[in-house]
């Protein structure tokens, strides 16, 4: 197989299923060799008797690939540091970490458990955090030996993060982190050639199945806007070496849309230049907040 990931290793988390299997796939057909990771659980994290990271693998090497199943747990310094230590024993390099494994806890906050408040964090956030540390730790490394790195890094956020989502609120956190962590990352990395983006998409998969209940008939078009596979054609090219100069961005992907998201910037602004009372600024920040554009709406409000 060959195209614009031939020749590259990439890592892809949470590989097992749903956006992560299709990203595992669609990079295989680019020509990269694969190593798919998957801790191998149910939707709320407890064990599956399955492994669907070995059946991801063997699905791409059926297809004329390479791929290699990795089933330890990434939000682990062990499990993590296995991760990339798979890459480089199996392939001898490693060119891409695609941060995608997570899971759900949902509930309201009134009624949210702090295990399911830590689980959630757990496994999104410093699931990101961990890969992308040992990853970094090797290419800092090939930087300081004199090899140069292409590489990139690729986590996934959401719209949750971005909006926030009514009974979601442990899960908004963390996929707000997780854009936090990609900036920083993208300002950290550079200097050893690793960019580091997010995505923000929106598909039917196992976390997201009731969100998209209505949408799960394909149209007579044949296009279905809410399958995962069309999230996969930005990731790929976000972990390829077309991709060269961009980094610290989030990109919206849902069906055939890909949107450019802008952050938090500076909007209107005041400044007298002294100290305000109480109620001046309270009264500023009501004038300012009507020339500010209206936020987007919290999903599920």
């Amino acid at each position: 197989m060959t195209g614009i990931c031939d020749g590259r290793v990439v890592v892809v988390t949470g590989a097992g299923r749903g956006l992560g299997r299709a990203h595992a796939l669609a990079f295989a057909a680019e020509g990269a060799r694969v190593v798919v990771n998957d801790l191998g659980v149910g939707l709320d994290g407890t064990p599956d008797p399955d492994s669907p990271a070995f059946l991801v693998a063997e699905e791409i090497r059926a297809a004329g690939g390479e791929a290699v199943a990795h089933g330890g747990d990434i939000a682990t310094p062990d499990g993590a540091a296995s991760l990339v230590h798979t890459a480089l024993e199996t392939y001898g390099r490693l060119d891409t970490l695609v941060n995608n494994a997570g899971f759900l806890r949902d509930r309201m906050l009134v009624n949210l458990e702090e295990d399911d408040w830590d689980a959630v964090l757990r496994v999104h956030l410093k699931g990101h955090f961990l890969p992308l540390k040992h990853a970094a730790a090797h290419w800092r490394a090939e930087t300081k030996a004199g090899r140069a790195s292409v590489a990139r890094i690729v986590n996934t956020s959401s719209g949750a993060g971005l909006s926030g989502s009514v009974g979601q609120g442990n899960y908004s956190a963390a996929k707000a982190g997780i854009v936090g962590l990609t900036l920083v990352a993208a300002a950290e990395l550079a200097r050893y050639g690793v960019q580091v983006n997010a995505i923000a998409p929106a598909a039917r998969t196992r976390m997201t199945e009731q969100t998209f209940a209505d949408t799960m008939a394909v149209p007579s078009d044949g296009f279905d806007a809410m399958a995962p596979e069309n999230v996969s054609p930005l990731v790929v090219w976000l972990g390829s070496a077309e991709c060269a100069g961009v980094t610290g961005r989030v990109f919206e992907a849902e069906g055939g849309r890909i949107t450019v998201m802008e952050g938090w910037r500076p909007g209107p602004t005041a400044d007298r230049g002294a100290r305000w009372t109480p109620a001046e600024a309270g009264e500023t920040a009501r004038k300012l907040l009507g020339e500010a554009e209206t936020p987007a709406p919290v999903y599920g409000a």
